[in-house]
């Protein structure tokens, strides 16, 4: 059905440059985090449009990639002491994602040319933006790994080759689920049509995640009245073991 929409949309559209186009669609462009949130798939589809016959240049290859909002990260390597493990190195990466996912048609180092990869920043590790970082402690690259390595071990970071269906070098399609985990804000869809591991066309588009309900009522008083959220949880805890003491009476009882 899906694709059956887009074919009619591609036919119906003027044709405009000799040259290749996105028109793609989502599932949603909006997600709710909720008390019972449990993460959301997000369908990413789209076709190619063409007003002449597909150009040569090699064969058409599709990249999509989904990035949550970025923050700065410090990233600290322990070492042992005396017999106690101390933080003893410390390298601030400037802005990482909280989530990144890339979806593609193949193998990244078979249709993605460095060069390109430079120009549109595609995989985690052109994404992810590093300042000052030789000043703060040798071998910073290390650093910058094993922040990779833990985002991806939390399935907060993903490189899913292969999961992008391409139909008739014209149809394409592919599910990305985001983790329960969500960090609030927008988070950004990027697609990418190839030809001999060149960019030939490329698009972007949001989706809103926010805090909803009894979570955006929380966040908002946590953030915004930190005194009375600060007594509410000294209630709450007090009531909380008051209420197990009594329990804990009435069971010996």
């Amino acid at each position: 059905m899906i694709f059956r929409a887009l074919a009619l949309l591609f036919t119906l559209t003027a044709p405009a440059l000799a040259q290749e186009t996105i028109v793609s669609g989502l599932s949603q462009n909006r997600v709710s985090i909720t008390a019972d949130f449990d993460g959301s798939e997000i369908l990413i589809y789209g076709a190619v449009k063409r007003d002449t016959p597909p150009p040569g240049g090699g064969r058409l290859e599709v990249i999509i990639t989904v990035e949550g909002p970025s923050t700065p990260v410090t990233v600290r390597r322990k070492a042992r002491v005396a017999g106690i493990w101390v933080n003893n190195a410390a390298v601030l990466v400037d802005s990482a994602p909280s989530f990144y996912a890339v979806a593609t048609t193949g193998p990244l180092g078979h249709i993605l040319s460095d060069t390109e990869n430079l120009r549109h920043g595609i995989t985690i590790e052109r994404v992810i933006r590093a300042i000052g970082i030789t000043a703060e402690a040798e071998n910073s690259e290390d650093f910058v790994r094993a922040l990779l390595r833990v985002r991806t071990d939390e399935d907060r970071y993903r490189v899913l080759e292969g999961k992008v269906e391409l139909t008739e070098d014209t149809l394409f399609r592919t599910d990305v689920v985001l983790p329960a985990n969500l960090t609030e804000g927008e988070y950004k869809v990027r697609l990418f049509l190839l030809r001999g591991k060149q960019v030939v066309a490329h698009q972007e588009r949001l989706i809103g995640v926010r805090k909803e309900g009894l979570e955006r009522f929380i966040f908002n008083l946590a953030h915004e009245r930190p005194l009375i959220y600060g007594l509410i949880s000294l209630v709450l805890a007090a009531l909380a073991g008051w209420g197990a003491s009594a329990a804990f009476r009435l069971v010996r009882a």
